[in-house]
C-alpha cells in the first residue's frame, strides 16, 4: 500500500465539515425535486388507471370497459412435474399443446395418454421476407393424428400480414387448407415480430396489426368457425387494441408459474420449452380455461 493510501480512510475535521456543508443542500434539492414530481404527476389512481407489468416493467393502463378483468390469482396454480395445473374453483382447466412442423412427427396417442386434452395446430404461415403463403408440412398429419387420439383441435396461422388485404388472404388460405373440416376450438391469428432486418413486417403499426387481426377474424367467422388472436404481454398492452376483440378468443403467451395479464383470456401458453410424452422436441404447453357453468353445457 502506498504512502498516500491513508488519505482515503481518514478525513480531517475540516474535510468532514465540507462534506456536511454540501451534502445537506444536495439532499434538500433531491427532496424538493421529488415533491415537485409528485405534485405535477397526474393522480393515476384517481383517474382509474391501474399498474400492470408489460414484461419489461410496470406501466399504467386505463382498463378497457369492453374486456372483463382476469380473476386468476397466483395461488390458483401449482406445478405438477413439467405441467402447471389450475387449482382454483372458478374454471375447469385443460392441458394442451400447440405444434407445428418444428415438433416433427408426433405420437398423438402418447400425447393424449399423458393428460393432454387439446392441440392448437399450425396450418400455415406467411414467409417474413418473401411474403408467400405456405402450408405447414405436418398440418395434415397433426390434424388427423390429434383427432384420432380424441384431442380437441384448434388451428393457428402464423401471420406476417402488412395490410388488411393480406390478412384476408391469409384467412382465405387457412379455410382452403381446412377444407370445411370440423374444429372444436378456434382458429387463431398469430402475428409476431421477426428478428430479420429484411422482414416485410418491420415497422408495422399497432393500428395496422389490429386491423389485420380483425379482418382475419371476420373472414374466419363468416365461414362458420370461431376466431381468436394470440399475443404476448408486450403486444397485449402496446400493439393490439384488444377492446375490438371482446367477442373473440384471447390466447396469452406468458411463460411463468402463473398469468399476470390484466384481462381475462381463455388460453394461457405457460411454457415455450415444455416436455410432453409423444413429442421428441420441446413443445409449447398451454392451459384452456372454461368457466364452470360453460364446461357443464
Amino acid at each position: 500500500m502506498g504512502k498516500n493510501a491513508g488519505r482515503c480512510r481518514n478525513l480531517s475535521g475540516g474535510e468532514k465539515k465540507n462534506w456536511r456543508r454540501w451534502l445537506w443542500p444536495v439532499l434538500l434539492v433531491l427532496l424538493g425535486a421529488l415533491a415537485a414530481f409528485e405534485l405535477l404527476r397526474p393522480d393515476l389512481r384517481q383517474s382509474g388507471a391501474v399498474p400492470v407489468n408489460d414484461g419489461s416493467g410496470t406501466i399504467w393502463i386505463e382498463p378497457d370497459p369492453n374486456l372483463p378483468r382476469s380473476s386468476l390469482k397466483s395461488s390458483d396454480f401449482d406445478r405438477l412435474g413439467s405441467a402447471i395445473v389450475y387449482t382454483g374453483s372458478g374454471y375447469a382447466a385443460y392441458q394442451g399443446v400447440d405444434v407445428s412442423e418444428w415438433q416433427k412427427s408426433i405420437r398423438w396417442q402418447e400425447v393424449a395418454d399423458s393428460g393432454v386434452d387439446f392441440a392448437v395446430i399450425r396450418c400455415g404461415f406467411r414467409r417474413a421476407v418473401m411474403g408467400t403463403l405456405e402450408q405447414d408440412l405436418l398440418f395434415e398429419d397433426n390434424y388427423t393424428g390429434a383427432g384420432e387420439a380424441g384431442l380437441r383441435r384448434g388451428l393457428y396461422f402464423f401471420s406476417q400480414a402488412v395490410s388488411v388485404e393480406e390478412a384476408e388472404a391469409e384467412a382465405a388460405y387457412t379455410l382452403e387448407l381446412l377444407g370445411g373440416r370440423a374444429l372444436e376450438l378456434p382458429i387463431f391469428f398469430d402475428w409476431e415480430t421477426v428478428d430479420d432486418p429484411e422482414a416485410r413486417s418491420l415497422g408495422v403499426s399497432g393500428e395496422t396489426v389490429t386491423a389485420c387481426a380483425a379482418a382475419f377474424c371476420r373472414v374466419i367467422e363468416a365461414a362458420g368457425y370461431k376466431a381468436g388472436i394470440y399475443f404476448n404481454l408486450q403486444m397485449g398492452y402496446h400493439t393490439y387494441d384488444l377492446g375490438q376483440f371482446s367477442a373473440q378468443t384471447l390466447w396469452l403467451a406468458e411463460p411463468g408459474e402463473h398469468p399476470t395479464f390484466y384481462y381475462e383470456t381463455a388460453l394461457w401458453q405457460y411454457d415455450h420449452h415444455g416436455t410432453v410424452a409423444g413429442i421428441d422436441t420441446e413443445a409449447d404447453r398451454n392451459l384452456l380455461f372454461e368457466k364452470i357453468e360453460e364446461s357443464k353445457n
